[in-house]
């Protein structure tokens, strides 16, 4: 069919050239801060050096590919509608904001994948002699995927994310009866959970005290934490949290009731997965499972009557 040798390598190495770029633009571990981390390096340095050996000292993609993904993004946000990126905000949001993405960067890296994604299938169907006529429809179609597999990307975090505050929550909520238990406001409760833990729960736990420190009441900070997750749980905690304070409720009761019907939804989940662990494992083994079993067990029949010649002395 095709002749493969020299054009494999050329098109492995281009398909790897563009998931390392991929990962590189939008997958990149972003720095907290960046300018303290040069200062640091400036310090650290025995000889006097001028910022401009420091900025070369950097990796390219640094110097070269984090910029043209950010005067990219510039451009995407004076085009795209603000709904549209007020959108993707509360999204990255949800998603814990990953890798410190900007709206305006996730859109760019949306926009560049596809690109780059069409471009590679367009010159691997023109090495390969494709049919004129579907090379604009297969070109299309993969630009399409790339376009989307961020928004995947994205969507797959946040419900990772959620999954995480769901399991999270019941130990949160004991954690913090015992600490209202012994005599620390509510407020002394989310820092101890922030302080043990690390996950995402713990993190926005701390967000909100950190919200707190800076002015903002705590009623705003807790609602403000219910649209960064949007989680039910965490939504009825958060109404029965601020109700009891709006009421004069002990906290510490209201804590241990939200703990024990938390601790309960936990195990109602649990008891559902697992009544629809057969049912999802059906097709497995119907149509993975199944057919290997009987080529183990029924092959060695099936040559052995064939080799004995059953078959052509009963069609005789």
């Amino acid at each position: 069919m095709f002749a493969f040798g020299g054009t494999t390598v050329f098109v492995i190495a281009l398909v790897a050239v563009i998931l390392v770029l991929f990962s590189l633009l939008l997958l990149r571990r972003a720095e907290d801060d960046p300018l303290g981390k040069r200062i640091e390096e400036y310090a650290a340095r025995e000889e006097a050096v001028s910022i401009e050996e420091i900025e070369l000292s950097l990796p390219i993609t640094d110097r070269v590919f984090v910029p043209l993904l950010r005067g990219i993004g510039n451009f995407v946000t004076r085009l795209a509608p603000q709904s549209t990126l007020e959108r993707t905000a509360h999204e990255l949001e949800l998603a814990g904001s990953p890798r410190n993405l900007s709206p305006a960067l996730f859109w760019a890296s949306r926009g560049l994948l596809a690109v780059f994604m069409g471009g590679l299938f367009l010159l691997m169907m023109i090495r390969f002699n494709v049919d004129p006529s579907k090379r604009l429809l297969y070109t299309l179609l993969f630009v399409v995927v790339g376009f989307f597999l961020p928004q995947l990307w994205l969507r797959s975090l946040i419900s990772r994310r959620q999954q995480e505050i769901v399991k999270a929550l019941p130990d949160a909520l004991d954690l913090m009866t015992i600490c209202v238990d012994a005599g620390l406001t509510f407020d002394g409760a989310m820092a101890k959970v922030d302080e043990k833990w690390d996950n995402a729960l713990a993190r926005e736990f701390g967000r909100v005290i950190y919200e707190m420190q800076l002015g903002k009441g705590r009623r705003n900070a807790l609602r403000d934490m219910v649209d960064r997750m949007d989680v039910p749980d965490v939504t009825s905690f958060v109404a029965s949290i601020l109700q009891a304070d709006q009421l004069g409720v002990s906290i510490g009761k209201v804590l241990r009731i939200q703990s024990e019907q938390m601790r309960i939804r936990r195990r109602q989940r649990a008891e559902e997965k697992a009544q629809q662990a057969p049912i999802k494992m059906l097709f497995p083994l119907v149509f993975l499972i199944f057919p290997s079993i009987f080529i183990v067990l029924l092959g060695p029949a099936g040559l052995q009557i064939a080799r004995s010649g059953a078959l052509e002395s009963l069609g005789s």
